[in-house]
């Protein structure tokens, strides 16, 4: 009898904790919406969520944000988390300088700054003056800088601004020597660089959309306009459309000496054309140096009368070639850097010398040559890292570059072209002991027997029994390579004896275009393979454990968390998708998704729709599956990847997943898929990520 009542009073105990952790969410109404793709029907019952402006998706997203808010702040260590990140963010942090005219720019932000601000000098060692301030273009710092450039002359200064965190642009114009803003007010523009012509700049722009649209309706037929300053956005002349193509990008650049003005056309991500035209000639016709999609271009500068390309055509790995517009067939090119084993990322002529960077095992390796391809210097860096570019002037002797890596806090150096040396300019001082910590490189096999490098960072001396927290993290895709890189946010969980593990995936650029196509289209499953395999490798070697282990992606990358948790959900304990592509289906009807078909594929093709429909994370969450701690991450401003991805796979999840491991759902405002978002509220975001990583592993911070 008496063990009979002890059972009973440990049901009920077990119950009462049941019913405390299992979340209540909002009850989300279904449609009967259904798809006829190729005789396979498709419900689609969180369609109504697409209309992300309605009245009651709003109140939806209210109610989502209050259940994930409340379980957020029953989180004992959560606004300890917040100091600590405060405390980390909290040094100043500056930019590559870059010249216009006479004068030297660079960016700062003293430490909690919500935007960096531009600073002025006449010369590296005079006081620097405040330029512009993006802070003063909002109260809340969700106004950013998304492009600018100073004109040939440095007497204008042209730059766009996003506001909430959206892809949509507005230029205005400075003048430099006042630090006046002119009149010019330019609208409508996206994905578009500002490529400075005697007094007025070549921009690109999509015209005015429906209102209260702006946020989802398709971006097509992009164009590209000159601007002279002063006048009104209406007189711009149009310089180039293509009427019989709507799903084309289009940007454009000029040489530093202003003789030629390149178009980049584009159907996609990658790959494109390119047209030229002799702007010393007005009566030039454009020349098609390159007229078809089958490879990707990049035009450094001119030398002379041809134009210095860096190309992956017969190059997989890309090399530089010299190309004639007037007679741009190959056999015609003239070869200055030729295809290596490593990646040649990118090329700068600066004091009359080529600087190239190239990528070898996810890492930077950067030379000097002359400009006829003659190796003169390898430039000597701090270690394992990576290279933010090498900016300076065709005729200036010194050159400036960023290094960076896990535990190296973004470095600005200057390197004196006749010298061959490098000094530093800035160095930051953060409340971290770097040299406490190991990063190293491994090498493991995916599915198919395919060799993977990995990053992996940890405390010296962490016992490697499988119980320490591990954080995996990873891209794949869009021939985008994932270098070693500093993250503030990432320190708090390195302090707490985490274990960081980046593997560079296939569908990345690491190893030049092959390394990218073996994970697109119909072999994307490879890219879930060499994640899945890098979590097992993580636990075989003791690194951690499935029950400690937490994942976390962005855009493509939460694509890839939402695909990996349908796939193996009892290999994660936390996995945390933000801002990802979910919706394989649809993705293509919304802003420049139709740009991503070259990548992914379509549903509007019957081959293609076979294999997105295999992996595509909406459609492919079953019940019945133990998922693990789930929180999505999206924000309302988000034209890139629309919110409604997020919205109908969390609906989705929430419907379907009857355990007890929170599924979630956190939804910005003013903020967009992530540039631009000020210091504030990505702390108050990475807080609220930290935290809900820590409660699900079983971890309790201890801080400083």
């Amino acid at each position: 009898m008496k063990f009979r009542f002890t059972f009973f009073i440990l049901l009920v105990t077990v119950m009462a904790i049941y019913s405390q952790t299992k979340l209540k969410y909002p009850n989300t109404k279904k449609v009967d919406v259904k798809d006829n793709y190729f005789g396979t029907i498709v419900s689609d019952p969180y369609r109504w969520l697409e209309n992300d402006t309605a009245k009651a998706v709003k109140e939806w997203v209210k109610e989502e944000n209050k259940v994930t808010f409340d379980y957020l702040s029953k989180i004992p260590y959560r606004e300890k988390i917040k100091q600590r990140l405060e405390k980390l963010w909290n040094y100043p942090k500056y930019s590559v300088p870059f010249k216009g005219g006479n004068n030297y720019f660079f960016f700062k932000n003293d430490g909690l700054q919500n935007q960096s601000v531009l600073y002025i000098q006449k010369d590296l060692e005079s006081t620097p003056e405040v330029f512009l301030d993006p802070n003063k273009l909002s109260k809340d710092g969700t106004v950013s800088l998304s492009t600018y450039a100073v004109s040939k002359d440095g007497k204008y200064f042209a730059y766009g601004t996003a506001s909430g965190g959206s892809d949509w642009n507005e230029f205005f114009v400075m003048d430099v020597a006042s630090k006046k803003k002119l009149s010019d007010d330019l609208k409508w523009i996206k994905f578009s660089g500002i490529a400075w012509y005697k007094d007025g700049f070549f921009y690109s722009r999509y015209p005015e959309p429906a209102k209260g649209q702006e946020l989802v309706l398709s971006n097509e037929y992009h164009k590209v306009y000159y601007h002279k300053i002063g006048t009104e956005q209406s007189q711009d002349s149009l310089i180039y459309e293509d009427k019989s193509e709507p799903k084309m990008t289009m940007g454009a650049q000029v040489t530093d000496d202003e003789r030629f003005l390149i178009i980049y056309l584009s159907k996609g991500t990658s790959n494109n054309a390119l047209y030229v035209k002799d702007l010393n000639d007005s009566n030039s016709p454009w020349m098609k140096v390159i007229d078809n999609f089958d490879n990707n271009y990049s035009v450094i500068d001119n030398i002379g009368d041809k134009l210095l390309v860096m190309t992956d055509k017969s190059a997989p790995m890309y090399q530089l070639v010299l190309i004639d517009p007037k007679n741009p067939e190959e056999k015609n090119w003239e070869t200055i850097l030729p295809e290596q084993k490593s990646v040649l990322q990118s090329v700068s002529i600066i004091g009359g010398k080529l600087f190239a960077e190239y990528m070898k095992d996810a890492c930077s390796h950067d030379y000097m040559y002359d400009l006829n391809g003659k190796n003169e210097e390898e430039i000597k860096l701090p270690g394992i890292g990576t290279v933010g570019g090498f900016s300076g002037k065709r005729d200036d002797k010194t050159a400036f570059y960023a290094f960076t890596s896990f535990t190296f806090p973004t470095t600005i150096y200057k390197f004196d072209v006749d010298t061959k040396k490098s000094s530093v300019l800035y160095k930051p001082e953060i409340d971290f002991n770097f040299e406490n910590y190991i990063t190293k490189q491994i090498f493991y096999k995916s599915k198919d027997g395919t060799k993977v490098p990995m990053f992996i960072v940890y405390q010296k001396g962490l016992k490697m029994d499988g119980n320490n927290p591990a954080f995996l993290y990873a891209y794949g895709g869009f021939d985008i390579s994932i270098n070693p890189a500093f993250s503030i946010s990432r320190l708090i969980f390195l302090e707490n004896g985490g274990v960081l593990a980046i593997p560079n995936i296939r569908g990345g650029s690491e190893y030049g275009e092959a390394w990218h196509k073996a994970g697109m289209l119909e072999k994307k499953q490879n890219v879930f393979d060499d994640f899945i395999a890098a979590a097992e490798y993580l636990i075989k070697n003791k690194y951690t454990s499935a029950k400690k282990l937490a994942i976390n992606g962005a855009s493509n990358g939460g694509l890839l968390i939402g695909a990996v948790t349908n796939q193996r959900p009892d290999l994660f304990r936390v996995a945390i998708p933000q801002v990802g592509v979910q919706d394989m289906l649809r993705f293509q009807k919304f802003t420049i998704g139709w740009a991503w078909v070259g990548e992914y594929g379509s549903s509007d093709d019957s081959a293609q729709f076979q294999y997105l429909y295999k992996y595509s994370p909406l459609q492919n969450i079953k019940s019945g599956l133990n998922y693990p701690a789930i929180l999505v991450t999206t924000a309302d401003h988000d034209d890139r990847v629309v919110p409604a991805h997020s919205f109908k796979y969390i609906a989705t999840l929430q419907e379907k997943y009857k355990g007890n491991n929170p599924v979630l759902i956190r939804i910005e405002t003013r903020a967009g898929h992530g540039g631009g978002k000020p210091t504030s509220k990505v702390i108050e975001e990475q807080t609220d990520i930290w935290s809900f990583i820590f409660k699900n592993l079983g971890v309790k911070p201890i801080y400083k």
